[in-house]
C-alpha cells in the first residue's frame, strides 16, 4: 500500500507536496551527517518519493519523551567550553562577569524565540518543566490564603500533582465544561468556600494523543469577568517540541508557561517558566529561599530576617548556583536549531505532514478477516494535518484478529526488536488515558491492589481490560522514511494474513463499530455498578504471555 498525497495546494510555485518532499529531502542529507546515532545501512523503497532509500539503524518516534542532539550543537557546545573560562556568578568579582554575560544573553535569546518582549516577560531557569510547575506551585501555597486548582483532564502528571497542595481542586473532564468554567457557568461541583486565588492549569498540546487546546482559553478567562484573581499556568512543553509559540501579545498570554528545552533541541537537560510580569506579583509570597536569591539573611535574635534580590522575578526565584553550563548549551542549541531546521514553523508543517501521512496509512490497515487493527485515540475535534487542532502524536493499541488486545508493552518491545523506539504506557497523562480507555476509578484502584503497576509487560487484564497504550511522537529530524518504516513493521509484523475473512463474532462487530463511532470517548464521571460486589480482578487476572499476544506472527 502506498502514500497517498495529502494536499495540491498552491504554496508559491510549488505545489504543497512539493515544498514538503524537498524539505524532507532537506532533513534527510543533513541527517546523514548531524545524527550518527540513527545510521544503517538496509535498502527500502519509498513509494512517495519514488527512489530507493537507506534505513535508518534506529527509527526514533519518542521525541515526545526527548528528541535527539544534532552533531553540530554537541560540536558547538564543546568548542565554548573549550575557549570560555566560566566562573560562578556568585564568586566572580568581575563586573559585568563572562558567566553572567552567557546567562543574560541566552535570557534574551529564549525571549526572543518565543517572541516574547522582556519588557513583559521574564524567564526563570529550571531543570525542566515540572520543576517549573513544583515551583509555581509552591509559590502559590506559600500564600496566606492559600488557593483553588482548576486542571483540564489532558493534563501532565506534574500538573495534576499541583492539586496536593491546593485547598480545593477539581479536574475539568472535558473541553465543553471547561469552556462553561472559564464563561462563569453554574458547575455543579462549584465550591462554597472562602474567595482566594485560584490557578487553572492545561497543556497546549496533550502529551498522550496530540490534542492541542486553545491558546486563548487565558485571556478567555481574563476577560470574562467571572475569575477575579485567577491564573494561569499553560504546559507549553509538548507544543513546542516542534511548533512555534507566539507571545507577542502579553495581555492575552497565559500568566505562566513551562516548558523543557530538551524536547526541542535534545541537549541541555534544561526548562525554562516564563512569567508574564504583571502577574509576576503573586509569586512574591514564596517563603522558601535559597542561595543566590537573597540580598542578606540574619539568623540571630528574636526575629531573623531576610532580605531578597530586588533586581528581578528571576533573581529571585533561581536558588543556587545557576545550571551556568546548561545555560550555555541552551545558547548554543538555539542558535544552531535555526541554522538546521530554519524555524520552528516549517518544523511545524514537516512534522505534520509526516503524522498525517502514517495516520491515514495505518488507520485504513486490517486483518484479513476485516478487523481493524489500530484504535487510534484521536479527539473528536482534532484532525491531522491541522496544526491547530493536532500535533504530530499518535497514541493507539492494536487489536489480534479475534478483536481482543494486543499489550501495549509486548507492542513496544516488538517494534523495539526491529529497531523502532517509540513509547508505551499511561504516558504520564493518567486522566486523558482512563478516559481514553474508560477506566474508572474503582476499575483502576482495583487494579492497582491486585499488583498491577504502571508500563508492565502484564497490561492486558480480566475481561480484555486494557491499561496503557503505544505512543508516537514525531520530531524535526523525522522523514517519509521513517513512516515508512513504522507503517511496513506494522503491516509485516502485526497484520494477520492467516485469519479466515469473515470470522468475527457478533460482539466484536458491536465493539467495532462503537468504536469508530466515538472513538474517544471521555469518562465524565466514576461508573459504579452496586451489583457487582466481588473483587474485579480474581485469580489469573493476566490474561497474555508473551507468547499468546502475537499468535500471527513468525
Amino acid at each position: 500500500m502506498g502514500f497517498r498525497w495529502a494536499s495540491r495546494r498552491r504554496v508559491g510555485c510549488k505545489t504543497f507536496d512539493e515544498e514538503r518532499v524537498a524539505y524532507n529531502d532537506r532533513v534527510e542529507r543533513l541527517r546523514r551527517h548531524e545524527y550518527p546515532m540513527l545510521k544503517g545501512t538496509e535498502p527500502l523503497f519509498n513509494s512517495i518519493i519514488s527512489r530507493p532509500l537507506t534505513t535508518t539503524g534506529t527509527t526514533y518516534f519518542d521525541h515526545g519523551g526527548t528528541t535527539l542532539a544534532s552533531r553540530s550543537l554537541l560540536d558547538s557546545f564543546s568548542k565554548e567550553m573549550r575557549r570560555t573560562l566560566l566562573a560562578n556568578p556568585h564568586s566572580d568579582a568581575s563586573n559585568p562577569s563572562a558567566s553572567s554575560i552567557i546567562v543574560t544573553e541566552t535570557r534574551a535569546k529564549v525571549l526572543r524565540f518565543f517572541n516574547a518582549d522582556p519588557n513583559q516577560f521574564d524567564v526563570v531557569f529550571t531543570a525542566n518543566a515540572t520543576a517549573g510547575a513544583k515551583l509555581v506551585a509552591e509559590c502559590f501555597s506559600s500564600l496566606d490564603s492559600g488557593f483553588d486548582y482548576y486542571y483540564h483532564r489532558n493534563c501532565h502528571t506534574s500538573l495534576v500533582g499541583v492539586r496536593e497542595l491546593a485547598g480545593y481542586s477539581q479536574c475539568l473532564v472535558s473541553d465543553k465544561e471547561t469552556e462553561a468554567w472559564l464563561d462563569g457557568g453554574h458547575m455543579p461541583w462549584s465550591s462554597e468556600g472562602p474567595s482566594r486565588p485560584q490557578l487553572f492549569a492545561y497543556s497546549a498540546q496533550s502529551n498522550m494523543n496530540g490534542q492541542r487546546l486553545p491558546l486563548h482559553w487565558p485571556n478567555q478567562l481574563r476577560k470574562s469577568g467571572y475569575h477575579p484573581n485567577t491564573y494561569t499556568i499553560l504546559d507549553a512543553a509538548a507544543l513546542v517540541s516542534n511548533s512555534p509559540l507566539d507571545l507577542s501579545n502579553h495581555t492575552s498570554a497565559p500568566d505562566f508557561v513551562i516548558l523543557s528545552f530538551y524536547k526541542i533541541f535534545g541537549f541541555p537537560d534544561l526548562g525554562a517558566l516564563i512569567v508574564r510580569k504583571a502577574s509576576s506579583h503573586i509569586l512574591e509570597h514564596r517563603r522558601y529561599f535559597g542561595g543566590g536569591t537573597t540580598e542578606m539573611t540574619t539568623c540571630f535574635g528574636e526575629k531573623p530576617w531576610v532580605a531578597r534580590k530586588e533586581a528581578s522575578l528571576h533573581a529571585r526565584l533561581e536558588d543556587g548556583s545557576i545550571a551556568l553550563r546548561s545555560i550555555l548549551a541552551l545558547r548554543c542549541a538555539i542558535d544552531t536549531h535555526q541554522k538546521l531546521f530554519i524555524s520552528m514553523g516549517e518544523i511545524s508543517k514537516h512534522t505534520s505532514w509526516l503524522s498525517k501521512t502514517l495516520y491515514d496509512r495505518i488507520s485504513l490497515l486490517t486483518h484479513a478477516n476485516g478487523v481493524s487493527i489500530c484504535h487510534i485515540y484521536k479527539a473528536p475535534g482534532s484532525e491531522y494535518g491541522d496544526s491547530k487542532t493536532q500535533g504530530a502524536t499518535i497514541a493507539l493499541n492494536f487489536r489480534k484478529s479475534d478483536g481482543s488486545w494486543m499489550g501495549p508493552y509486548a507492542v513496544g518491545a516488538k517494534l523495539r526488536s526491529h529497531n523502532i523506539h517509540t513509547r508505551s504506557g499511561s504516558l504520564c497523562n493518567p486522566a486523558g488515558m482512563a478516559c481514553a480507555l474508560g477506566l474508572s476509578p474503582a476499575v483502576m484502584r482495583s487494579a492497582f491492589d491486585e499488583g498491577f503497576r504502571c508500563n508492565q509487560e502484564y497490561d492486558i487484564l480480566s475481561d480484555n481490560v486494557l491499561f496503557g497504550m503505544v505512543r508516537v511522537t514525531f520530531g524535526a529530524m523525522n522523514t517519509m522514511e521513517d513512516v515508512e518504516q513504522l507503517a511496513r513493521c506494522i503491516q509485516d509484523r502485526l497484520v494477520d494474513r492467516d485469519c479466515h475473512a469473515g470470522n468475527v463474532s457478533k460482539p466484536l462487530k458491536e465493539r467495532s463499530e462503537a468504536s469508530r463511532g466515538s472513538q474517544m470517548t471521555m469518562v465524565a464521571e466514576e461508573a459504579t455498578d452496586s451489583t457487582r460486589t466481588e473483587p474485579l480482578f480474581r485469580g489469573g487476572w493476566i490474561k497474555r504471555f508473551w507468547n499468546a499476544v502475537f499468535p500471527c506472527l513468525p
